[in-house]
C-alpha cells in the first residue's frame, strides 16, 4: 500500500541495517543521528554466522570478508597454571561456519556506504530527547528544532536510549580497548581470539580484526578487563605499572604494549545487563542494545542487533497491519534473546567477576571436559549464536 513513513534513530549496525532492509521493501525511511558526522564507537567485534546471514541477505557479506579476518577458534588459558579453560572450534558444528573479526569502523563503513548508495536521507546533529504517541503514529522530540511525526519509530540508540524506559543494571566489569597493528611473524594465531585469565578478576585478549582500508595494515583489538570503579586507581598507578602487570601475565603481548604510549590510547567500555519487558509500543520498536544488552563475553551484541533488524523487516512484510508487524517482530526474536541473556548471566561471572568459586569450578571441574562431546557442540552453538535455531526461525537458513 505504498509503505510506511519510518524514522530510524541511531546509525549503529542495528539502525543502518534496519534502514537498508526497510527502504528496500519500499518504506520511506529517514535516519537520525546525534553526531554531526555519523561515526562508529569502539574497537573490534565478532560477526558470527547469525550476523553474517543478515549481511549476506543484504548483499554485503563479500565486503565483510574482504575487510575482516576469519576466526576459526577461541582459546583461553588460566594463569599461572596454563590450563586451557576456553577452547571452541567453529568446525565442531556442521556447515563450515566461521566468525569474522572486524573493526567497528570497517563494519560501519560497509553499512553506511550501502545506506548512502540507497539514497536514504540522514539527518545529523539531531539529538533525540523522547517521543510521544501522535494519532496512529509517533512523534519524535528533539533537543533543538521541531518535532517530526512518523508512522513508525525504530529505536536503535543503544542501551542508554532516551526512547526506552530505564531498566537493568550496570555490570561491575568493563574493559580497556585499543586497536593496534598486528605483529607479523609473532606468536599469535591470526585466525583465533586468544585470552589469558587470572581467576575471573583479570583478563587480557587479542582479536584479529582485519584492515580499516584496503592495503592498510592488519589490526588487532587488544583488551584488558577492568572494574568500572577502579579506573581512577588504574590511572593513578600509571601506564608502566599496568604494562608490567600485563607482560607478567602474557609476555608475548609486548609488541602490542609497545604501541600504547599513553593512557588515552586505551578506551574504557562500560557494560550493562538489561532487557526491556516491552520491546514494542504504539508505533515504536526497540532493537539491538536498546532492547537487550549484556556483557560481551558471548560476543553476540552486533549479531543480535542485525537479527532484530531482519525480524522487523519480515514482520512488516508479512503482517496485515503495523501493530501486527511489531508483535510478529518481537515474537520472532524473543526466545533467542531470552536464551542468550540467560546464558550471559550464567557464564559472565566465570570469566569476569571478583568471585572465586565459579573460576575454580571452571578450571578444575569444567575445563577437563571442554574437548569432549557434547560439550564441544554446545560451546560452538553458543559462540556462533546458532543455539536456539534463530536462522531457521527468521527464514535465513541457506
Amino acid at each position: 500500500m505504498g509503505g510506511y513513513d519510518i524514522a530510524v534513530a541511531g546509525c549503529g549496525p542495528a539502525g543502518l541495517a534496519a534502514a537498508l532492509l526497510l527502504a528496500r521493501d519500499g518504506h520511506r525511511v529517514r535516519l537520525f543521528e546525534r553526531f554531526d558526522t555519523p561515526r562508529p564507537i569502539g574497537s573490534g567485534l565478532m560477526i558470527q554466522p547469525t550476523g553474517r546471514a543478515v549481511l549476506r541477505a543484504l548483499g554485503l557479506e563479500d565486503e565483510l570478508l574482504r575487510a575482516g579476518d576469519r576466526i576459526d577458534r577461541l582459546h583461553g588459558l588460566s594463569m599461572p597454571s596454563g590450563r586451557t579453560v576456553l577452547n571452541v572450534h567453529y568446525a565442531w558444528l556442521k556447515g563450515g561456519h566461521s566468525g569474522i573479526g572486524i573493526h567497528r569502523a570497517a563494519l560501519f563503513d560497509i553499512l553506511f556506504r550501502a545506506v548512502r548508495e540507497a539514497g536514504i536521507p540522514i539527518e545529523t546533529g539531531r539529538t533525540i530527547r523522547g517521543s510521544t504517541a501522535a494519532g496512529g503514529g509517533r512523534k519524535l522530540l528533539f533537543e533543538t528544532g521541531p518535532s517530526a511525526r512518523f508512522d513508525l519509530v525504530v529505536d536503535a540508540l543503544g542501551m542508554a536510549s532516551p526512547l526506552a524506559p530505564p531498566c537493568g543494571h550496570p555490570l561491575a566489569y568493563g574493559a580497556l580497548w585499543a586497536s593496534l597493528d598486528w605483529p607479523d611473524g609473532g606468536p599469535f594465531d591470526p585466525s583465533a581470539l586468544e585470552q589469558r585469565y587470572v581467576a575471573a578478576r583479570k583478563m587480557v585478549g587479542v582479536l584479529p580484526i582485519g584492515r580499516l582500508s584496503p592495503g592498510g595494515p592488519r589490526k588487532a583489538a587488544f583488551f584488558w578487563s577492568l572494574r568500572a570503579d577502579r579506573q581512577t586507581e588504574w590511572h593513578a598507578a600509571g601506564l608502566d605499572a599496568w604494562k608490567t602487570e600485563v607482560a607478567g601475565l602474557w609476555p608475548e603481548t609486548a609488541p602490542f604494549l609497545d604501541q600504547i604510549a599513553a593512557p588515552d590510547d586505551l578506551t574504557f567500555a562500560h557494560y550493562a545487563h538489561r532487557t526491556l519487558p516491552r520491546p514494542a509500543d504504539h508505533a515504536l520498536i526497540h532493537i539491538g542494545d536498546a532492547w537487550h544488552s549484556t556483557s560481551p563475553q558471548l560476543g553476540q551484541g552486533a549479531n543480535m542487533a542485525l537479527l532484530d533488524a531482519w525480524a522487523l523487516a519480515r514482520g512488516l512484510r508479512e503482517a496485515r497491519d503495523l501493530p501486527g508487524a511489531l508483535t510478529m517482530a518481537v515474537a520472532l526474536r524473543s526466545d533467542h534473546v531470552r536464551l542468550f541473556q540467560a546464558l550471559s548471566i550464567l557464564f559472565t561471572p566465570a570469566y569476569q567477576s571478583d568471585g572465586q568459586a565459579l573460576p575454580f569450578v571452571r578450571d578444575r571441574v569444567v575445563a577437563p571436559f571442554i574437548d569432549w562431546w557434547p560439550a564441544t557442540t554446545i560451546q560452538a552453538a553458543m559462540v556462533t549464536g546458532l543455539m536456539g535455531y534463530p536462522l531457521r526461525t527468521l527464514g535465513l537458513e541457506d
